[in-house]
């Protein structure tokens, strides 16, 4: 039966994966960068799924078990935007990213039992996480697109760029969007409401709103593209806020149905 222990070898054996995948991409080896890339997905995913057979619930209880999912998604987008636009850079920055939220696994990997509150126990609940991690990894890809554009490009930003940009947040609003609607089935069967404005949702609706003005934005004939890019970075910003932020106020900790990672 896999336990946490030997998650340091999946993780590795994907990291190396995943490293050898953009070099392959700065190489031009399309080939090799996809192959490679999704061997360790494989790799990857594969401690997912045991994790899941062991615990005998999917491991989407904890922050650390969250962490997990977008450590998988994060390199999945990448190879996404590389297959679509061929940005040699976007796999290493998303292999960087992983390998951060997997230290942070290792270093602080919590308690991953197979105890699951009732109100876990929907099925809204698996879908409703996966979603949303998915949707935060494609909104990570659009922030790194967004600080390339703002602090390493030389030549001027060119309306291809942004336009990659811009299908990024449409991909990754879409699926908040269905993860949101997921989220309030979920909330009907499990707290009989669709939506009860407590602080985790109250910072879904925001990120929600910041991101839509960033689309909308966007479509004004005299956008400032420099602007649109920093409303970007700081709809990431309340991204994870919402992800994570909330479990350090005073309010979500006292009143939230969505402290339930203890």
């Amino acid at each position: 039966m896999i336990t946490w222990d030997q998650f340091i070898y999946f993780a590795i054996a994907a990291v190396l994966l995943w490293a050898v995948g953009a070099w392959a991409a700065w190489k031009g080896n399309t080939k090799l960068a996809y192959s490679t890339t999704g061997v360790g997905l494989v790799v990857f995913f594969s401690f997912i799924v045991l994790m899941w057979i062991s615990l005998e619930r999917p491991p989407l209880r904890t922050m650390g078990e969250t962490r997990l999912w977008y450590s998988f998604f994060l390199p999945f987008a990448g190879i996404l935007v590389y297959s679509r636009w061929k940005y040699k850079w976007i796999l290493t920055f998303s292999t960087i990213l992983a390998l951060v939220f997997i230290c942070v696994n290792l270093l602080k990997p919590e308690i991953h039992s197979k105890a699951l509150m009732p109100a876990l126990q929907s099925p809204w609940f698996a879908p409703h996480v996966i979603v949303y991690m998915f949707c935060y990894a494609v909104l990570g890809a659009a922030t790194v697109m967004a600080i390339y554009l703002l602090f390493f490009k030389k030549k001027a930003i060119t309306n291809e760029e942004l336009e990659i940009t811009d299908n990024l947040v449409y991909v990754g609003l879409a699926f908040m969007t269905v993860g949101m609607l997921f989220g309030a089935l979920w909330a009907k069967e499990a707290w009989g409401h669709y939506w009860s404005w407590d602080p985790k949702e109250t910072w879904a609706a925001i990120t929600w709103f910041a991101y839509l003005i960033y689309i909308h934005y966007r479509r004004l004939p005299n956008c400032n593209q420099r602007l649109a890019l920093w409303c970007l970075v700081v709809a990431f910003v309340l991204l994870q806020m919402c992800w994570w932020g909330i479990n350090y106020l005073p309010s979500a900790q006292a009143t939230s149905v969505h402290t339930y990672s203890t």
